[in-house]
This record gives C-alpha cells, sequence and structure tokens, in this order.
C-alpha cells in the first residue's frame, strides 16, 4: 500500500497518514494537521479490528503523488529522497498538502480546490496549482458590467477547468466554505473568494436601501454548490431571529438572503459638529437567518486619524 492520508483506524480523528508501512502519530481534523501517537501495533492474530488498524482501505490519495510523508526530517517525503537531506518544521509534514476531493481548506487562509467541474474564483487569487489547468477572464456580461461600474459592487473573476488541483488564497485573509443547497446568500463582492459555477450570481440592491440614502448593493448567490468567502480576522455568526440586529456596512460579510432588511441612520447634530460617533448608518436585519461579521471595517484611508 503506497504512503498517503486515509480515513483514522481509530476513528478519533478524519484522516491518518500511512507510511507505506505503519500508521504515523500525524492526523487531519476539518484541514488542519497535528499530531496523535496511535500507540503500539496490534499483533498479529489479532482479529479483525487489528488486521484494520495495521493497514488502510485502498483509496485514491492525492492528484499525482501527493500528500507528502510527513516523518521527522521528511527525507522520504513524496515517494523519494525530494528534500536532499534537508530537514525542519517546514518539510517534516505538519505543511504538507491536505488531500480531498473538491473544495477543501488546506489551512485557514488557504483554499484547495480539486477541479471536478469549472469553478469561478476571484481574478489573481491562484497562488499555486499541479495538473493542467486553464484560467479565463469572466466578464459576466454587459449587464452586470454596467451595475459593477455604477454601484462599485461585483466580482472580477477568472473561470477555473481542467485537471487538477488549484490553491487560492487572498492576501492572508481567512477562508471560510460555504454549502449552498438550492438555496441562497448575499456577501459583499470584496468577501467572495471562489465558488462552484452551478451557482447563479447577480449584483442586487439590499432591500430597503434606496436611492434617497445612496442605496447599498451586495452580491448575491443562488442555486446549488459551494462557496468560499474571506473574512479580515474570526468572523462572528448572528442569529438575527434572536433580536433584533444591526451591522456596520463596512464590517458585515454575508447574510441569509431571506432576511428583511432596512438601513437606520443613527446621524445627529452632534455628529456634524466636533467628534460624531463615526456610525452613522446600519443595516438592519430580522427574520429568520444569521448575519455574518468581521472584527475589521476594511483597512484605514491613509491620513485618517
Amino acid at each position: 500500500m503506497n504512503a498517503d492520508w486515509h480515513p483514522d483506524p481509530t476513528g478519533k480523528h478524519e484522516l491518518r497518514y500511512w507510511d507505506g508501512s505503519q500508521w504515523t502519530e500525524h492526523v487531519v481534523d476539518a484541514g488542519q494537521q497535528s499530531t496523535d501517537p496511535i500507540g503500539a501495533a496490534p499483533s498479529d492474530g489479532g482479529g479483525q479490528q487489528g488486521q484494520q488498524a495495521q493497514q488502510p482501505a485502498q483509496q485514491g490519495g492525492g492528484y499525482g503523488q501527493q500528500g507528502g510523508q510527513p516523518q521527522q526530517g521528511g527525507q522520504q517525503g513524496f515517494g523519494g529522497d525530494v528534500f536532499g537531506g534537508l530537514s525542519g518544521d517546514l518539510i517534516d509534514g505538519r505543511f504538507s498538502e491536505v488531500s480531498g476531493p473538491g473544495a477543501s481548506l488546506q489551512n485557514s487562509k488557504m483554499l484547495r480546490v480539486r477541479i471536478t467541474e469549472p469553478f469561478m474564483a476571484k481574478q489573481g487569487s491562484m497562488v499555486a496549482y499541479q495538473g493542467n489547468v486553464n484560467f479565463h477572464f469572466q466578464g459576466g456580461g454587459a449587464g452586470k458590467f454596467i451595475k459593477k461600474a455604477l454601484t462599485g459592487e461585483g466580482l472580477s473573476l477568472m473561470r477555473v477547468e481542467g485537471q487538477g488541483d488549484v490553491f487560492i488564497a487572498d492576501t492572508a485573509k481567512h477562508v471560510h466554505i460555504l454549502q449552498v443547497n438550492n438555496s441562497g446568500i448575499s456577501v459583499s463582492g470584496k468577501n467572495v473568494l471562489a465558488f462552484s459555477s452551478s451557482l447563479q450570481y447577480n449584483i442586487e440592491r439590499v432591500k430597503g436601501a434606496g436611492i434617497a440614502t445612496g442605496g447599498l448593493f451586495n452580491t448575491t448567490l443562488r442555486g446549488s454548490g459551494w462557496v468560499a468567502i474571506t473574512t479580515e480576522g474570526e468572523p462572528v455568526v448572528l442569529n438575527a431571529a434572536e433580536a433584533p440586529t444591526f451591522a456596520d456596512t463596512d464590517a458585515i460579510v454575508a447574510w441569509s438572503i431571506n432576511l428583511d432588511t432596512s438601513l437606520r441612520s443613527t446621524l445627529s447634530a452632534g455628529a456634524l459638529i466636533g467628534r460624531g460617533s463615526g456610525e452613522a448608518v446600519q443595516v438592519a436585519f430580522s427574520g429568520q437567518g444569521f448575519v455574518i461579521v468581521q472584527p475589521s471595517e476594511g483597512y484605514p484611508v491613509a491620513g485618517q486619524q
């Protein structure tokens, strides 16, 4: 059996590394690598459970010979002496590629997509790929181009297709994957990293944000598929059904498409003279659904105090 990641025979973790002769201490849960010694190997004749613990079931590995062998020093990783006698934390296996189908997290700040069908990604977000992969500019049509020009909202996308693995990131922001099942989500365009081509996207005015207030636009994704979004820092998910919920327009990442929205202004005379609160307009949410906010309101503009 070739060395690769396989379902953990102990059932404690999602994946455990088989080095070709025995299970190692290296494990993976939700895309994050860690170590957990498996203990002494079962003796021969230890029953069916012992047989399963000694050798993994046949399973496809990474694209080609990916994944690497996470042993100390890593000299024998990736099926050969590719590290040339080097050792260290970068090549001892803890940063090796995490294998898996479809869209998955390589780590908290990098998305890995094994191409099974074309998908859309933010232009310039590709950091590496393996295999025969093609990238094409995706304009979205004249309608979306005009909406983007008029509203400032929208996506600069590329279509990714072919065979292989693509690694995607956006300035080391945190990456999160959502599965959309015959539903929809409203996302700030700057927070969209990638999504399956089966989803339909459009630029829409936020309900309750009229022209008189300057308007507010967001990107909506509808249908069935996956979407990867980014946040500046660890986000918080609020349940709008628990209480009236309000969020700063620059801190909002996404929300359930079925929520009722409106703009609430707290502007007063005190905000016009001297030091105001700086929080003049918020989006109000109500109904059954969630709101995702990030601990950031965007990068500060040069010269601001």
